[in-house]
């Protein structure tokens, strides 16, 4: 393996090449034929594909640098931030929890009468798994769920995106110099070899992009009833009331738009604010912007690039087609793929900024006459986006999470939320479906599998089951055994009875009432051992 730990050129990177559309019915059905063997299932065989695939992303950190640098222009911190660091930590994390996360689980809430069946819950891998990774963080978003599909014990084809090549040829690199070859495969290209490999009979779909894809995406694994987990983007909102600290809501939006040059899917797409409060907002949005940039973002070589000139000419399509004013910045340049952060002011919904997803560094402002209004604007442009950022007091932000849906929130910043490596991600109806990452990523994969067991000696227990039923007292017998009473009336309202808050010691079940009669029965056995 190489030791590609110093430094790295683009030059170093091979062009891209796309894999012949007829090899892909091949490599899919080996990969099926390796998970039919069972090899993936042992924990221990997971946890060195896991430990492999660590070092290898250490191993190719420069070449990871180069291509981030030569697709998006992406800073090497930024790099490390959102690609080599989090998916090397993403490594060890599933590695240092996979046993536990593992195991079967007891099964919750069972009647103490089922017991005896030791009902509990395996943990079983999907199967034969296909993952599309997307290019702006060409890395994470590629091998982030991979290393879900790896710790649940899964095969998988990853086709990173075509339009990120460096990083693709990069990420064929690191999954082939690590990984078994029998168990996981690269795929490169773009529709049509994509479209040949939805054509293949999957056990799990992993897709990371955007929603009309997404809906393709979804019709093609309806025909067969294969699961898909969506991560797209979404229109998000940032709500900022006058009762926010204006400062901090500047910097924090302005960095949630200049990040990876605004190519972020979960940052805010436009930003509502208080009519009066607009003009101090502005004055800290060009401070915090100067602060940033002292000699200009075109100068930086902290601020990235457009990752291609197709979503440049988008872009400049969307700014051009908007009917709102600019009020900061606005320079580009298609030869450099550079668009300067640019703030627009636009006074309706159906601004073009407004109507899709902008995916850049264009900075969408709508004053707004309240927080009413800001509300009922946020639902109206996207009942459930991906992330809603609301600034303000604890009042107002509370009131702004609980009127409105989305995939994830975080409050008083820009998309924190996502920054979390452990805790899930993911969207809501029209943003997604299926959350990863941590944990959520090992289960993003698994099949959580029930299974009980009935001993024989239960069998005169359960002769209630059998056949006649009919002039027996089976039906009584049943319902004494089964029905519950319940604790409310006919109009809801909960109904006290001190002999049954006794009985139960307050439990809202006999089950639980009988546990903690043991634990006090227990309790007081040791007190008077103790006298």
């Amino acid at each position: 393996m190489s030791k590609d730990t110093t430094t790295a050129r683009a030059e170093d990177i091979p062009d891209l090449v796309y894999t012949d559309t007829d090899s892909i019915p091949k490599v899919s059905a080996s990969l099926r034929t390796t998970f039919a063997s069972h090899k993936t299932k042992p924990v221990e065989w997971r946890l060195v594909q896991l430990r492999k695939l660590y070092w290898a992303i250490k191993d190719h950190a420069a070449l990871i640098t180069a291509a981030c640098q030569q697709d998006l222009g992406k800073n090497p911190l930024e790099t490390h931030m959102t690609e080599i660091g989090w998916c090397a930590n993403d490594c060890i994390f599933a590695a240092d929890h996979l046993q536990k996360w593992a195991k079967d689980e007891s099964a919750p809430d069972v009647a103490l009468m089922n017991k005896p069946l030791r009902p509990r819950i395996r943990k079983d891998p999907m199967g034969c798994c296909l993952i599309i990774g997307t290019y702006n963080f060409p890395f994470q978003l590629s091998l982030g769920p991979l290393i879900g599909a790896i710790a649940a014990g899964c095969t998988a084809i990853l086709k990173p995106s075509e339009t990120a090549p460096a990083a693709a040829v990069v990420v064929q690199k690191i999954v082939e110099s690590a990984l078994d070859p029998t168990a996981y495969a690269i795929v490169q290209g773009a529709v049509p070899e994509t479209s040949k490999l939805l054509d293949e009979k999957w056990d799990k779909i992993f897709y990371t992009g955007g929603y009309n894809v997404a809906k393709i995406i979804s019709k093609k694994a309806a025909e067969t009833l294969t699961p898909v987990t969506l991560e797209l983007g979404g229109r998000n909102p940032a709500i900022v009331t006058k009762n926010a600290d204006m400062r901090l809501a500047a910097r924090r939006l302005l960095w949630g738009k200049i990040f990876n040059a605004g190519q972020v899917c979960v940052s805010q797409n436009y930003t509502m604010i208080e009519e009066e409060m607009l003009p101090t907002f502005l004055t800290e949005f060009k401070t915090a912007l100067a602060n940033f940039y002292p000699d200009g973002p075109k100068a930086s070589r902290d601020y990235g690039r457009i990752v291609s000139v197709k979503a440049f000419q988008r872009l400049k399509h969307m700014l051009d087609t908007s009917k709102g004013k600019i009020l900061i910045g606005g320079t580009m340049d298609e030869a450099e793929r550079f668009i300067e952060p640019t703030v627009i002011q636009v006074d309706s919904t159906d601004d073009a900024l407004l109507v899709e997803e902008s995916f850049g560094p264009l900075i969408t402002i709508l004053p707004v006459k309240d927080l009413d209004t800001a509300i009922r604007i946020a639902n109206d442009v996207s009942v459930t986006p991906l992330g809603i950022y609301p600034f303000g007091n604890k009042k107002e932000t509370d009131r702004i999470l609980n009127e409105t849906r989305s995939g994830g929130a975080t409050v008083n910043d820009g998309f924190f939320h996502a920054s979390v490596p452990t805790i899930p991600f993911g969207g809501v109806g029209e943003s997604g479906q299926g959350s990863y990452r941590g944990r959520a990523s090992f289960e993003c994969f698994t099949h959580r599998r029930t299974v009980v067991e009935t001993p024989g000696w239960m069998e005169s227990l359960l002769a209630i089951r059998y056949p006649p039923y009919t002039g027996t007292k089976k039906l009584a017998q049943t319902k004494s055994m089964t029905d519950q009473t319940p604790n409310f009336d006919r109009d809801g309202k909960v109904k006290f009875s001190l002999i049954r808050y006794v009985l139960t010691l307050g439990g809202v079940s006999a089950n639980q009432g009988l546990m903690r009669w043991v634990l006090v029965a227990m309790c007081m056995f040791v007190f008077f051992e103790v006298l």
